[in-house]
């Protein structure tokens, strides 16, 4: 992974180059960052800028007057190109995996293969997505014991190829109580040794481990970057890549999921909720539950999420010029009347709930119950409005 190929995020990027030209990198570092910013691809660029020939000086080029002049990897010389196939032998992966059978202890390396197509697929991918490629279904990944004491024996032996060796750790929350057996390799690595851990929770990591990591802080994309990405990766119109980074705020996995769903009327869905909540009454509701149920946890994600995306819009029509807002005209219309059913302090309570809901489900929450539960706070912080007919 390039770096120039990793969506903005320019500031950090520039600060990783800085720690290796100054040689101001710590032995473990921490990327925490909100899912789809690009904390993973960043820390593979970071790997791979670490190892790369023209970076470290072993391969001159005319234009070259060493390290401090790279702000890249080159790409070309054969670290870079072992890197980018994930197949660097001095540059180690761990990652949640599952038992292939009743029994199986498994460790990162048995699933390379299909890491390595997942990335090239879909570096900004969730742990979600991850899980339901390597077919976890409902069962619940891990990073286990016998993962531990596999890197313990490949980081203790001398690097292959490299100056340095790496080990890349994405959801370091994954790694239970059995991650104090990597405290010792941690606090005290052997020369050379690098560990960049690739996290989302900071509040899940062992807190032994993440006192002795440098911090890394990766914020959400800018929604511009993710405008120009989706117009130049997906071949989507500016117009409609503009929509799209708007709602997806600033998480570029989010974006690609709302593509993806693009044919969805999201509006009809909601407006046959609020109607039912609000008009038509518990058979209606029912009903409505029953359908949106049936459907995928992603779907149902991104339908929350696009609520609380109007929503957003409706309490900044509140309280701002109209001249000075950005909305679509296709959602217009929906969020004037969002602000007669409700007011600023309403839609945000709404919001809490959307954000609760939208957890629950990334959990494997019961799909009907969640629902359910929602339905009935909804109208309960709305029902003493009047209310105008959404239909």
């Amino acid at each position: 992974m390039l770096f120039r190929n990793v969506i903005g995020q320019s500031e950090v990027k520039q600060h990783l180059i800085e720690l290796v030209q100054f040689n101001r990198v710590s032995h473990a570092l921490l990327f925490l960052g909100t899912e789809g910013g690009g904390a993973l691809p960043l820390a593979l660029a970071f790997a791979q800028y670490i190892i790369c020939d023209k970076v470290n000086g072993r391969q001159k080029h005319p234009d070259s007057s060493g390290r401090e002049n790279e702000p890249d990897s080159c790409g070309e010389c054969p670290a870079c190109v072992k890197a980018q196939k994930l197949i660097h032998p001095d540059i180690h992966f761990s990652y949640p995996v599952i038992p292939r059978k009743p029994g199986d202890k498994p460790v990162s390396s048995d699933y390379m293969t299909e890491w390595r197509e997942f990335i090239s697929q879909n570096a900004y991918g969730n742990v979600y997505d991850w899980l339901q490629f390597i077919g976890a279904e409902n069962k619940q990944g891990n990073i286990t014991a016998q993962e531990c004491n596999d890197i313990i024996h490949k980081l203790y032996l001398k690097s292959f190829e490299s100056d340095y060796k790496i080990l890349v750790m994405w959801m370091p929350e994954y790694l239970g109580n059995e991650g104090n057996k990597l405290l010792k390799l941690v606090e005290e690595p052997p020369p050379n040794t690098l560990f960049l851990l690739v996290a989302e929770n900071e509040s899940l990591i062992i807190p032994t481990i993440l006192s002795r990591t440098q911090l890394v802080k990766i914020p959400s994309l800018e929604s511009k970057d993710i405008q120009n990405a989706l117009t130049e990766r997906t071949k989507i119109s500016s117009e409609q890549a503009r929509q799209v980074a708007a709602i997806s705020e600033g998480n570029y996995h989010e974006a690609l999921q709302l593509l993806k769903h693009g044919e969805e009327d999201w509006q009809q869905l909601l407006r046959e909720w609020l109607n039912a909540i609000l008009r038509t009454g518990l058979i209606a509701q029912v009903r409505w539950i029953e359908e949106v149920s049936k459907s995928g946890r992603e779907r149902q994600k991104q339908f929350l999420r696009y609520f609380n995306h109007l929503l957003e819009q409706a309490i900044r029509s509140s309280m701002m010029d109209e001249a000075h807002l950005n909305i679509p005209d296709n959602e217009k219309d929906f969020v004037i009347r969002l602000n007669k059913i409700a007011d600023i302090s309403q839609q945000q309570a709404i919001i809490e709930e959307l954000d609760k809901a939208t957890y629950y489900i990334e959990r494997n929450a019961n799909a009907k119950m969640l629902f359910h539960a929602l339905t009935i706070k909804l109208y309960h912080i709305i029902a003493h409005k009047t209310i105008p007919t959404l239909i």
